[in-house]
């Protein structure tokens, strides 16, 4: 019999769930809403970033919608590159990120029929996805959320935080990864880039 790890029955890691909330008002002002391919969303004014113990709801009046997601292991990072990403990648909520961009992707069902093995292949091997974003490091900041496993209408939720003169740099990186063998298996996404006003103080 193969023994237990010691932390199989140790207390469980919390999930943390993710919402993003479009409304009249949030944290975060829309500048602009681009539909790169499939259906859009619906027009908002504000966005808020929540993440809790259980999911948003959504706005109870004005338009409005909510996103879901969770923040899970990463599927498809190799241990020298986990070791990578830990080292150059910044945290959110700095104090020059006045800018920043919510991107939720949907991929084809083509991908998800695909062996793990197959998968990782198109993603790095070929795509390079993760070489690609590690040169955008620390000026561009994110975070990944998964919502397939949700019954959500978008697989992945990217949030990316940068300083306004890092703009650029931002539409680069997804500039690139348009570009890959990998976005061929993208269904939907959306662009809904956003701006906040300074803390005073």
């Amino acid at each position: 019999m193969v023994a237990a790890p010691a932390d199989a029955t140790g207390p469980r890691v919390p999930v943390v769930r993710g919402s993003f909330v479009a409304g009249d008002v949030g944290d975060w002002r829309i500048t602009e809403m681009r539909t790169i391919c499939g259906d859009g969303l619906p027009r908002a004014a504000a966005l808020t970033r929540v993440e809790a113990g259980r999911f948003a709801a959504a706005p109870e009046t004005g338009s409005g919608w909510v996103l879901h997601g969770v923040r899970s292991n990463e599927r498809y990072t190799e241990c020298d590159e986990k070791a990578r990403l830990t080292t150059l990648q910044p945290g959110l909520g700095r104090p020059n990120s006045l800018v920043a961009a919510l991107i939720p992707i949907r991929k084809s069902d083509a991908w998800w029929v695909l062996p793990q093995d197959e998968r990782r292949a198109i993603f790095e091997a070929q795509s390079r996805h993760i070489a690609i974003g590690s040169r955008f490091l620390p000026a561009v900041a994110r975070r990944l959320y998964h919502s397939r496993d949700l019954g959500e209408s978008f697989d992945f939720l990217t949030w990316f935080e940068f300083s306004e003169a890092d703009a650029g740099v931002f539409e680069e990186l997804v500039g690139l990864l348009r570009e890959t063998e990998e976005w061929r298996y993208v269904a939907r996404e959306v662009q809904i880039s956003l701006r906040r006003t300074p803390v005073a103080g």
